[in-house]
């Protein structure tokens, strides 16, 4: 058997490439139309005097027979292109442009590669241009930035949280092993929050889920634990980490002396809409059950949290009611922290 081998030697940069017969210039020819249309790459070349020789694959914003009258180039990004070709022409040396187009569907971005078409002594005969749209790769670029930016404000406002908890856990415990079991559970309560909040990308989180999953951390049963009744909107994140943090305060408190330090007792949470002047309604969040023997005289970091630092973090207001047999927390959240729909 014999094999066909190369009958036509082409140089290409310098190197030599060997032409298979089945390579006809034709065949070749369609084959990188081809390849140019399914990249998406527009070629033009002109010659010195700027005038197009031959152009393949131009849709809009480079042919204005494709383009409406947004999808055009403005006289100053054509003038730069001009200018860029003529430089290219005059030197020989390539150049790159990046371009942002307004368009029908929005602003699109171009990258732009001139490079000269030498002759065999070395002269300048044309200019090439490709370009290429690169849309989708800028509008990935922002979406990622945006998201940083977002990670990096997210990460600052945690860290403050968790900066307040240590200096108030601190300021309300005597030794050194109390509060490190304190500012764990309260940690714990974050972390359980923030697992919520981004695993709805960012956006917060169910109250009911919210509450759920703090006072479930203290409950073998939670159905029979936690009786939660009303409205279920959803909140921020700012919201829901603050919220998270009042609950988990609620229900340590309730392990130690109320309800859930019982095998048959439970918490109530009520939520529900109050509309004020008839604005955006507000959220009002009550916990109740019955309890033991609490201090009620002792100011501790718990009833500081949820008197002080939960509703100031809200822009809310709170109060905290301990009677003989029975305590409730009503909180005010207003309607800028979370959605109803």
């Amino acid at each position: 058997m014999s094999s066909e081998g190369p009958t036509k030697d082409e140089k290409q940069n310098g190197e030599v490439i060997a032409m298979h017969p089945s390579e006809s210039g034709m065949q070749l020819g369609r084959a990188l139309l081809h390849a140019l249309h399914n990249a998406g790459i527009s070629v033009l070349y002109q010659d010195r005097q700027m005038k197009t020789v031959w152009a393949r694959n131009m849709s809009a914003p480079w042919a204005s027979e494709t383009a409406d009258g947004k999808d055009l180039l403005s006289p100053v990004q054509a003038k730069r292109i001009e200018a860029a070709k003529l430089g290219v022409i005059e030197s020989g040396n390539a150049d790159q442009l990046e371009l942002s187009i307004p368009g029908s569907q929005g602003v699109r971005w171009f990258q732009l590669w001139i490079d000269a078409d030498r002759g065999e002594a070395g002269d300048v005969l044309g200019v090439v241009t490709t370009m290429v749209e690169t849309t989708e790769q800028k509008r990935r670029e922002q979406t990622l930035k945006a998201l940083l930016r977002e990670v990096s404000h997210r990460s600052k406002n945690l860290l403050a949280i968790i900066q307040s908890i240590a200096t108030q856990t601190g300021r309300y415990t005597e030794t050194l092993s109390d509060f490190l079991a304190r500012f764990r559970g309260r940690l714990q309560s974050l972390a359980s929050s923030q697992d919520l909040v981004t695993s709805s990308n960012w956006r917060g989180a169910a109250l009911q889920e919210l509450v759920s999953g703090q006072v479930g951390r203290y409950s073998s049963d939670l159905a029979k634990s936690l009786r939660f009744t009303g409205e279920n909107p959803y909140l921020n994140p700012n919201a829901a980490l603050h919220i998270g943090l009042a609950m988990h305060e609620l229900a340590v408190n309730s392990v130690s002396y109320g309800a859930l330090s019982r095998p048959d007792g439970h918490v109530e949470v009520r939520a529900r809409l109050h509309p004020e002047n008839g604005t955006s309604p507000n959220l009002l969040l009550t916990w109740t059950e019955a309890i033991g023997d609490a201090p009620r005289n002792e100011k501790r970091f718990g009833s500081v949290a949820l008197e002080r630092v939960v509703p100031m973090s809200l822009n809310g207001s709170a109060t905290l009611e301990i009677g003989k047999d029975r305590m409730e927390y009503r909180l005010t959240v207003p309607h800028g922290n979370f959605e109803t729909d």
